[in-house]
């Protein structure tokens, strides 16, 4: 890839799973966040890493819930949510009694009772799962690891799962980035996890694992595929996740 093209990717990786205008003089188009689907792990990686040590500095201060609060608000801040409000809408989704009334009900802007309980059950367990990781000396490699996964987790189910609506969608910037490129960032984030994490990075990814392999399969029970909210919900579920089997291994 030229250096131009490599720049314009990991730009686009950036400003796709971030609120970061990094690129914003560059004129970014879907082609080069199709390009940039390979570093989706590492960005994930840049982003535990500024969690992890915003909990590990507040910790010094604070009790360590009230640290990991503050780090996850930190997190909502820097990635718009966008991951948050995918979850939201794929979880009232669930409860739609038609494919096709769920597929119009991902695409309203309201948030109905799955969707709030969803949100708050992620966010107490993600919060809970970050506190308990502080009391231990490696909070901010464990961290780091468990939002490469996350970060893996759409490439994967994008490269398995066939996109739901036959008009497309936003999420086909991501099934459309070709097995090759959607494989190796799936390689490179269990790569990164596994540099992060090591010891326990078994436990993290198969935490991980499983919990993409279910989205997965519901998604394509429920809805015939991956859209743009099912990929946005396995980011932040699978984030969760693995931070939880990161505290079970320990």
């Amino acid at each position: 890839m030229p250096a131009s093209s490599a720049l314009r990717a990991g730009a686009a990786a950036v400003t796709f799973l971030t609120r970061i205008p990094f690129g914003r003089d560059l004129a970014l188009g879907a082609a080069d966040v199709r390009r940039g689907a390979l570093l989706f792990p590492l960005v994930g990686a840049a982003i535990g890493a500024v969690v992890g040590f915003a909990s590990l500095g507040l910790d010094a201060a604070l009790p360590a819930l009230l640290a990991a609060a503050l780090a996850v608000a930190l997190e909502a801040l820097v990635t718009g949510g966008i991951h948050l409000d995918a979850l939201a809408d794929t979880a009232d989704a669930l409860g739609a009694e038609t494919r096709e009334r769920a597929l119009e009900l991902m695409r309203e802007s309201t948030i109905g009772a799955f969707g709030a309980v969803a949100l708050v059950l992620d966010l107490v367990v993600k919060t809970a799962a970050l506190a308990a990781l502080l009391e231990g000396d490696d909070a901010v490699l464990l961290v780091t690891a468990a939002w490469a996964a996350g970060r893996t987790a759409p490439l994967a189910l994008a490269w398995a799962l066939p996109y739901a609506r036959p008009e497309g969608g936003s999420g086909t910037v991501l099934t459309e980035a070709g097995a090759a490129r959607l494989g190796a960032g799936v390689a490179l984030g269990v790569a990164a996890a596994v540099a992060a994490a090591w010891s326990r990075s078994p436990a993290l990814l198969a935490a991980a694992a499983i919990a993409a392999l279910g989205i997965a399969v519901v998604a394509r029970t429920r809805f015939g595929g991956a859209t743009g909210d099912v990929l946005g919900a396995a980011a932040e579920t699978t984030t969760t996740v693995a931070l939880v089997g990161a505290v079970a291994a320990g």
